[in-house]
């Protein structure tokens, strides 16, 4: 199917005289007593179902010195709980032909499975257990085996990855100590290390509850259907304490911020990162837009000035990371060999202050939006793209069919918007400039006084 045919099929058909309501993901939801929220989408284009679970709980809900730990339970949920043992919660979903996942954020968690339709309360079945009996398989034996495995994954993944922790030096020095967003999802060893068992139990205590919880069935299943099976397997699950949530001020760097990481890596990059806006608030979609003219593909500014034109650089990119609470826009990249950062840097400065002087051509805007517009209804093509989708929007902005919404804020920005927050956001605003270099060698980082 081209991504054009299933946007004409989501075109939702107006009634007699009516207006086209647009992109649709038509959907029915019911609460349990308990207070787990259920979604249901009915789509029967392939008999496949999937099961798409958010926790209302992410790395921000953490607290210092207890980091790590709701991308700990990723691993610990697939453990076994108390009416399926350890190592069966894969392996009844591989014979039924389904598979899962799960990913955790500063915001949520998610666990996720996909299969045939007949597979359906199996998946439902498997996490109605985890949620509801979890807690007697904790053991202090599973907790060392997966907290080894996290730690294990730390060292692959941040400590020995080249530029691995540049990410956390930005987040401590971009927030305040204390902050939810001051650590990186993973958490730190030492905290890691320390937890106890009943501090692991607590948490999940606090925040694995149905009342904390919303699911999203989407597939080949009728509303009817998956309301039986939910109320069967969910609706004994007891309710859970209302979740207590970190509500942080609004964060600004009172000063440029330059720093310089000697790291195991054979090329220095360098990083900058400026607060911005939470994600979906009114200007998340320009600073998106402003990201892919600047640094977005091999068709934008800096890509062609400093790895075409100039060959200074290997690489450039740049996002807009915006988050529940705060964002921020990231900027970084990598030098050639015999270049050094203050080339890079003085380009990077130079192009923002020629962007929010002059703003974008209007086929700049045209393109990061068609490219937007692609990705997103490439997204749309399989059931748990837009399950997952649903529960974003849900969480976020507080309804989960907001599809056609989300792609009306990018068809609306103008180049006038991308000058604006290029100037409110961007240029001339204070942020963290991070210089990683070999080990060495810091003088290829970007020098004192060059960043204006």
């Amino acid at each position: 199917m081209t991504r054009f045919a299933l946007a004409a099929m989501l075109l939702a058909a107006p009634a007699a005289g009516a207006a086209a309501q647009g992109l649709r993901v038509p959907h029915t939801s019911f609460t349990l007593p308990n207070g787990l929220q259920v979604l249901v989408h009915e789509d029967r284009s392939v008999p496949i179902v999937t099961v798409n679970t958010w926790y209302r709980v992410g790395s921000g809900d953490e607290v210092a010195g207890r980091t790590g730990f709701a991308h700990l339970f990723e691993h610990l949920m697939f453990m076994g709980s108390q009416h399926v043992p350890t190592g069966a919660f894969d392996q009844m979903l591989e014979a039924a032909g389904a598979n899962n996942n799960g990913s955790t954020t500063e915001d949520r968690t998610n666990y996720y499975e996909t299969g045939p339709a007949n597979a359906a309360e199996l998946m439902l079945y498997l996490d109605a257990d985890r949620m509801g009996y979890l807690l007697p398989e904790i053991t202090a034996e599973k907790l060392d085996l997966q907290r080894g495995v996290v730690q294990n994954e730390r060292r692959q993944r941040v400590d020995n990855q080249p530029y691995g922790l540049a990410e956390e030096n930005i987040l401590s020095r971009l927030f305040p100590p204390g902050h939810p967003y001051s650590w990186p999802v993973i958490g730190s060893l030492a905290d890691l290390q320390a937890a106890s068992i009943e501090d692991v139990r607590n948490f999940f205590r606090q925040w694995y509850t149905p009342n904390n919880a919303t699911v999203v069935i989407a597939g080949a299943i009728t509303p009817a259907e998956a309301r039986t099976l939910v109320e069967r397997w969910f609706g004994d699950i007891p309710r859970g304490p209302e979740p207590q949530r970190n509500t942080p001020a609004p964060v600004r760097l009172e000063r440029n911020q330059s720093h310089v990481l000697e790291d195991r890596v054979q090329l220095p990059r360098v990083y900058n990162a400026w607060h911005t806006v939470p994600a979906y608030s009114n200007d998340d979609a320009a600073l998106q837009v402003l990201s892919g003219i600047l640094a977005g593909g091999r068709s934008s500014r800096l890509y062609r000035k400093l790895v075409y034109e100039m060959q200074i650089a290997t690489q450039v990119a740049a996002y807009h990371d915006g988050l529940k609470m705060a964002g921020s826009w990231r900027l970084f990249a990598t030098a050639r060999p015999g270049h050094n950062l203050d080339e890079l840097q003085r380009v990077i400065d130079e192009q923002i202050r020629l962007l929010a002087d002059s703003g974008p051509t209007q086929r700049e805007v045209e393109r990061v939006q068609n490219q937007t517009e692609s990705g997103f209804l490439s997204q749309m093509e399989t059931v748990l793209g837009k399950a997952d989708q649903m529960n974003q929007y849900l969480y976020f902005v507080g309804t989960a069919d907001w599809f056609q919404q989300d792609l009306d804020r990018f068809r609306r920005v103008t180049p006038a918007d991308v000058q604006r927050v290029a100037r409110q956001y961007i240029a001339g605003q204070n942020r963290v400039v991070l210089s990683v270099v070999p080990q060495g060698q810091r003088n290829l980082a970007v020098s004192e006084g060059a960043v204006p």
